[in-house]
């Protein structure tokens, strides 16, 4: 019986059985998911610095074409995957948020509260550390919303390795928060990376995306129905000048709640289910293992040490654990919202750290907030990226394995 039908407690608690199995599934895929990110970055920068450092950036530059009737575009193999397999990505995020809002943890306002302030926090934080060190003569202050983003595969990863006993309530208030952090950094990549605004293209967009929206109410349209659309969307979106990751969320919208047929799981949800491995374990190591590769050849102290390296480490570890952590403080002081049941000040402050890991979000807004000719910009936002991910997450697992071990000692004694 579909759970719409179920009414009363009984109902209440399936539909709250559901949310939460999803939930589930998502952290077991993104915990997994982390490792294969983690091990496709380090092999990128491994053969960025190797012999083979020619087959790695000749494989990321190769350009080759895609035509489908009258679209045709031809771009390197890294911005195909940057602007086009990402959509996908951001597809699946955009479904994810959907569901959250409606039917998860966001619907309640009580619970969205809290992480949706510390979120904020977590992009005021970063962007203010990034500009203090980018505003003087030879910064970039144009890269500010390069540390503002938290990668969930990885976060979560993390999260999952250093303390697997601790609250799932922690689990699930580091996943909504980097949820509204992913949001507000789509919106930012919309706001400020949209160059050459063609609005015949963007027309065609909305013109299709209205398409797909009306097709939600045909309840059992084929899913090749919204595969076609979608690829619409996006063509449209990448000629008009606009990122395509706007594309991904906006289409995710237009995919109905409801079960194509009684008994069986939502259409969201098994859109969700059906994409989100695929986006896990092949879509995201690949862009990690195009965008992370760089050479440490030619680099001198005025990279490694330049004002886009030490803006984005330091607003990825000083910002992040600072905005995050003294706002979940602030608000909870203020009794605008609850501290998450079952977890402790030290558990928090470990994912404030945690949600300095930019890696994937912040990689993807560095190529867009500086040019990819740019060797230079791209070369210190790879290496702040790395080296304030990398101390987010060591700093941010010791904090979290020591509090586990701690309740842990509480428990015995």
């Amino acid at each position: 019986m579909p759970f719409r039908y179920l009414s009363g407690a009984r109902g209440a608690m399936l539909t709250e059985a559901m949310a939460r199995r999803i939930t589930l599934d998502f952290l077991k895929t993104e915990s997994a998911s982390g490792l294969i990110l983690a091990a496709a970055a380090l092999g990128a920068i491994a053969l960025a610095n190797s012999p083979w450092a020619h087959v790695y950036f000749g494989f990321i530059h190769d350009a080759f074409t895609v035509q489908l009737g009258a679209f045709s575009e031809t771009l390197p193999i890294g911005d195909w995957v940057k602007d086009g397999l990402m959509a996908v990505f951001f597809f699946v995020v955009g479904l994810e948020i959907k569901y959250e809002i409606i039917k998860g943890e966001l619907a309640n306002p009580r619970r969205l509260a809290l992480p949706i302030l510390a979120a904020l926090g977590g992009i005021l934080g970063p962007t203010l550390v990034y500009l203090t060190i980018n505003m003087g003569k030879g910064g970039a202050p144009q890269g500010w919303p390069v540390p503002a983003a938290t990668d969930i595969a990885f976060a979560i990863a993390a999260l999952a390795v250093a303390g697997p006993r601790l609250s799932p309530n922690l689990r699930v208030f580091l996943l909504t928060l980097a949820i509204v952090d992913d949001l507000a950094a789509v919106g930012l990549i919309g706001l400020l990376f949209t160059d050459h605004f063609r609005p015949i293209e963007l027309a065609g967009a909305l013109l299709a995306l209205t398409g797909m929206g009306l097709l939600g109410r045909w309840r059992r349209a084929p899913y090749l129905f919204y595969l076609v659309g979608f690829v619409i969307v996006w063509g449209f979106t990448l000629k008009s000048g606009i990122s395509t990751s706007l594309a991904g969320v906006m289409a995710a919208a237009t995919i109905p709640l409801e079960a194509r047929k009684p008994g069986r799981p939502g259409m969201l949800e098994d859109v969700m289910e059906g994409l989100h491995p695929y986006v896990a374990f092949i879509i995201l190591p690949l862009f990690a293992f195009t965008a992370a590769g760089f050479t440490f050849r030619g680099l001198g102290l005025t990279d490694l040490f330049g004002p886009i390296a030490l803006g984005v480490a330091a607003g990825l570890f000083f910002g992040k654990q600072i905005g995050v952590f003294g706002a979940t403080a602030l608000v909870i002081a203020l009794k605008l919202a609850r501290r998450p049941t079952g977890a402790k000040w030290i558990e928090l402050y470990g994912l404030s750290l945690l949600c300095g890991l930019g890696f994937t979000m912040s990689l993807f807004i560095g190529q867009l907030a500086f040019p990819l000719s740019d060797a230079a910009a791209q070369a210190q936002v790879r290496i702040g990226v790395v080296a304030g991910s990398v101390l987010s997450t060591l700093t941010g697992m010791a904090v979290l394995a020591w509090a586990q071990s701690r309740r842990a000692q509480t428990m015995d004694d």
